[in-house]
């Protein structure tokens, strides 16, 4: 039976990606001033963020509720596709919760298509991968287990290396405590972070005193993990194209890379970080139909 994939907005995936391989994509909500929006539908990044510049007032976000995703089960289904639901890490966000949650309703209304629901232990351009590398296989294969394998080897080598111009945003949302630390003592530094694979949190990998040492500080992580092996990038920023740009045209330079986007941060993962955002999700998972 064909795979369909659905998966969420904190994947960051690129439009044209999303429309090539038809994957179904969730929006988050942004909650701002008392009015819930969708993230990407009723609020585009470059809106958000000068709706952010212009006001003290905090946003927060909150997960997709279970009836979305019972509403793209009971679509898919009627497809006569199986479905498998590829979520950011269950430590930064519930949308695993609410897509398991309906994955249960939807059983319960025995349809015979079959729903997987996938904890991708990541975020951001790090779970785009993951879906991209699941939506390839799912052309190729209409098996719905080889489709999950992919996507798990996948999800074994995928990380997100960025800064921020401030950890004050990170450390409000409290999704990571040890941030709260972190703040308080690189005040006027550059933090450069990872989120690890497989749910392995948050790591603190170096600090830097200007945007231009941090991004080249980003380049040199890049290059003494991946040496000549393959790998493929994602360049991500909040409200900061213009380096974003410069950071990508670096990369692309590098023999054994493979495939670059770049991509803004959906509101949604905005509200979390902050502007001023730069960074990268890679992976040394490389298809072979990319490969080729």
């Amino acid at each position: 039976m064909p795979v369909a994939i659905v998966t969420d907005t904190v994947a960051c995936l690129p439009r044209d990606v999303i429309e090539n391989y038809k994957i179904r994509v969730v929006p988050l909500e942004v909650i701002y001033k008392g009015r819930v929006y969708r993230d990407g539908i009723d609020l585009t990044a470059s809106s958000f963020y000068q709706m952010f510049a212009d006001s003290d007032e905090l946003a927060t976000t909150s997960a997709p509720p279970p009836e979305t995703f019972l509403e793209i089960y009971e679509e898919l289904a009627a497809e006569g596709k199986d479905v498998l639901v590829i979520c950011p890490s269950t430590k930064l966000t519930h949308v695993y919760e609410s897509a398991t949650i309906a994955a249960r309703l939807f059983k319960e209304k025995a349809y015979t298509t079959a729903v997987e629901v996938l904890d991708s232990g990541t975020a951001a351009g790090a779970q785009g991968f993951v879906v991209l590398d699941a939506a390839l296989q799912a052309q190729d294969s209409g098996n719905l287990d080889g489709v999950l394998q992919v996507a798990r080897d996948a999800m074994q080598d995928v990380h997100v290396v960025v800064f921020l111009e401030t950890l004050e945003y990170l450390a409000r949302g409290g999704r990571v405590p040890q941030v709260v630390a972190w703040a308080n003592s690189l005040l006027k530094i550059k933090p450069i972070i990872e989120l690890r694979p497989l749910g392995r949190g948050v790591m603190l990998l170096g600090r830097a005193r200007s945007r231009q040492k941090a991004m080249a500080q980003i380049v040199e992580i890049l290059k003494h993990r991946t040496g000549s092996q393959p790998f493929r990038a994602m360049i991500q920023h909040t409200n900061a194209a213009e380096e974003a740009n410069v950071l990508s045209q670096e990369i692309s330079r590098r023999p054994s890379c493979r495939q670059v986007y770049i991509q803004d941060f959906t509101p949604v993962m905005g509200v979390h970080t902050g502007p001023g955002l730069v960074g990268l999700s890679y992976s040394t998972y490389v298809p072979t139909k990319i490969e080729n």
